[in-house]
């Protein structure tokens, strides 16, 4: 590599880490406890769980009319948008009541027993620690604005990596893979001179920028993953209106310019799901939304129906179901970019193998923390030492 070659790949590495770094470790440390969002929500009681079954008292399959109509009665004054169960069991039905179809961020979430149609509460969704923590981790409370300008930063991110890697093979030619050159880890006395600080500065510095060298390319992989996926989640919006856009609204053209169908004319929920497992076979409910929301038509419910195995239960298949006569319109496959968008989630969040798989998320956001720190730490420092230079020779 050239010398020129060089100084390009450092002016890269430079301004993008720079750049981007201080909203990096923003991400970083408000996606710390939101790999945990389950277990935390359910101790923090923005989660619910299904409570046991008192003695002798029989379970019953409670229908999704009936969970509707539950909470209807809670909320009389708004309609169904959405509705889906527990995501890791049967014994809960979330239904999300809001005043009009339309998309609103004030929306009330019902939850109700399966088993019994019991109501059993309207958790908290617009308050609390790790709703501040996700509203910072996915748009800076700034709505579309915010993604984008948080997937600006991840690019920027992901150019950091790219040119750090270029670097790395020239800058450790003369040194063995996981060097950390430490120096003297004796403190400083007060009889030492200007001249020894100054040097015992500089070791300092050095063994941070060997130790900032070393984890950002172990942990290479899994920024890139990351980052990556990162990138791909804010422009979830988007892609979701050009599928609609582009894809969905050839199985709505027969019905255009037609009313949304009123809720008295509905075909039963239970009838209309039933019609989506038959059409998409070996299939359970992800998720349902009501004619008229942003996921459906004025004239549908549309199912999002997930497989049974590991990769098929993170690609919800949409199914089309006329909401008066209860038919399946059309069940179209996703295009790539919605399948991209989908299987970056779980990615991002370490959300999938349990336990393990949150651990080991979590342990290698910890060290992601002390790489973008370590790289602020350097940049300051260098900064100070221009900085003291600047001023010595001003005297």
């Amino acid at each position: 590599m050239t010398p020129q070659t060089t100084r390009v790949w450092l002016w890269l590495h430079k301004w993008s880490s720079l750049i981007c770094t201080v909203f990096m470790l923003l991400l970083c440390l408000t996606g710390l406890p939101l790999i945990f969002h389950h277990e935390l929500g359910h101790w923090l009681g923005t989660e619910m769980q299904a409570p046991p079954l008192p003695a002798g008292v029989a379970a019953r399959a409670v229908t999704l009319d009936k969970a509707v109509a539950v909470a209807q009665r809670v909320h009389p004054g708004r309609v169904a948008q959405y509705a889906s169960p527990e995501e890791d069991s049967d014994d809960l039905w979330r239904v999300t009541m809001a005043p009009t179809p339309a998309p609103t961020d004030d929306f009330r979430l019902v939850v109700v027993d399966a088993r019994t149609g019991d109501y059993l509460g309207t958790p908290p969704l617009h308050s609390g620690f790790l709703w501040i923590m996700f509203k910072l981790h996915v748009d800076l409370f700034a709505g579309l604005a915010g993604k984008l300008f948080l997937g600006l930063m991840g690019v920027l991110l992901l150019v950091s990596l790219i040119s750090g890697t270029v670097l790395y093979a020239p800058f450790m030619r003369k040194l063995a893979f996981g060097t950390v050159r430490r120096g003297s880890d004796r403190p400083a006395s007060r009889q030492e001179d200007d001249r020894a600080r100054k040097q015992r500065a500089a070791q300092r510095r050095l063994k941070w920028l060997d130790l900032h060298n070393l984890l950002g390319i172990v942990l290479l992989a899994w920024l890139f993953v990351v980052g990556g996926t990162g990138v791909i989640n804010t422009w979830a919006d988007l892609l979701v209106k050009y599928w609609q856009h582009d894809q969905l609204s050839a199985y709505l053209a027969p019905y255009k310019g037609q009313p949304t169908v009123p809720q008295g004319e509905r075909a039963p929920i239970h009838q209309a799901l039933h019609a989506a497992q038959e059409a998409v076979p070996d299939t359970r409910l992800y998720f349902m939304a009501f004619p008229g929301t942003a996921f459906a038509s004025p004239h549908h419910y549309v199912f999002f129906m997930r497989g049974n195995t590991p990769l098929t239960a993170h690609l919800p298949r949409p199914v089309l179901v006329d909401a008066r006569t209860a038919q399946v319109t059309a069940a179209p496959r996703l295009p790539w970019y919605l399948t991209a968008l989908l299987m970056s989630r779980p990615l991002h969040f370490g959300d999938y193998g349990g336990w393990p798989m949150q651990i080991l998320w979590a342990l290698l956001d910890v060290l992601s923390i002390i790489v973008l720190g370590s790289g602020l730490y350097l940049w300051l420092k260098k900064g100070n030492k221009t900085a003291k230079a600047d001023s010595v020779q001003r005297r």
